[in-house]
């Protein structure tokens, strides 16, 4: 455990140094948001009714998004893994004594988390006092609270865990492009990263709903918004839970695979 807390911390203390980034990306992030937040308004003026969600639940749902971009962005990997597969550099990395899957999962989650750290808080604090409804709401209490902090957590780790396959995948390709291109769209799509998935056709949401891409930002994000409680936040729960052992396993089983194809000349 000692040697993957120090990879954890060389690569978080590694990503807070880009400063200058994080202060670009907060502009674009609130900028995006508040360009979204107006464009549902236009839509919410014509007939509020017509919609699934609050319009102040919305809100919620989209600076949450914008600050919490880091932990929940598909289409972010560290393409000095993609690098080592693909050039057989992987080699000296089987040559520690220490777990390949571990230690990219450790790596990854220090990535995002640098990210987060740097630039969640300004968006938070900023929509926190912006005038309602287009500002932040807190969660209506305690309790939703605290399923949100445990969502966040768990579709933190499921969407770590999602990049994980994409990354094990490229033992069997020659190039990373295309299955980085289909899962970075297919994902934002489905997982509420374009539009929420409450928006989306009846028939078509209940089918979302238990894909994996749905256990992502959509649920932590409605929870603290308010639109999933009762029975739906149980078994909301219940399948990323579910979703989460299913991707780590799954990944562990193709890395393995992979690893016993794998074969490097020199020395």
């Amino acid at each position: 455990m000692k040697k993957y807390l120090s990879f954890f911390r060389i690569r978080f203390t590694n990503g807070l140094q880009y400063r200058a980034a994080a202060l670009a990306g907060v502009a674009t992030q609130f900028a995006w948001g508040v360009l979204e937040i107006l464009m549902f308004k236009a839509f919410y003026s014509y007939n509020q009714e017509a919609f699934p969600m609050d319009f102040s639940a919305l809100c919620s749902y989209i600076w949450l998004q914008q600050a919490l971009l880091s932990l929940y962005m598909v289409w972010f990997y560290e393409n000095e893994i993609f690098d080592m597969i693909i050039s057989g550099n992987v080699a000296y990395e089987l040559c520690r004594p220490i777990s390949i899957y571990k230690m990219w999962f450790v790596k990854n989650m220090a990535s995002r988390l640098s990210k987060a750290a740097l630039r969640a808080f300004p968006i938070l604090l900023v929509a926190a006092f912006l005038p309602a409804p287009y500002g932040l709401a807190l969660p209506k209490d305690i309790t939703a609270a605290l399923w949100f902090l445990f969502s966040l957590t768990a579709a933190f780790l499921v969407v770590i865990a999602f990049c994980m396959i994409i990354y094990i995948c490229c033992f069997y390709m020659v190039s990373s492009l295309g299955i980085r291109i289909v899962a970075a769209a297919l994902a934002e799509f489905l997982t509420g990263a374009v539009i929420p998935l409450p928006f989306f056709p009846e028939k078509v949401e209940r089918i979302i709903r238990f894909l994996p891409f749905a256990s992502m930002q959509n649920l932590p994000l409605r929870i603290y918004s308010g639109d999933v409680y009762g029975v739906q936040l149980y078994e909301g729960i219940l399948l990323q839970l579910f979703w989460l052992m299913a991707m780590i396993l799954v990944g562990k089983m193709l890395l393995s695979r992979a690893l016993r194809r794998v074969t490097a000349f020199g020395g």
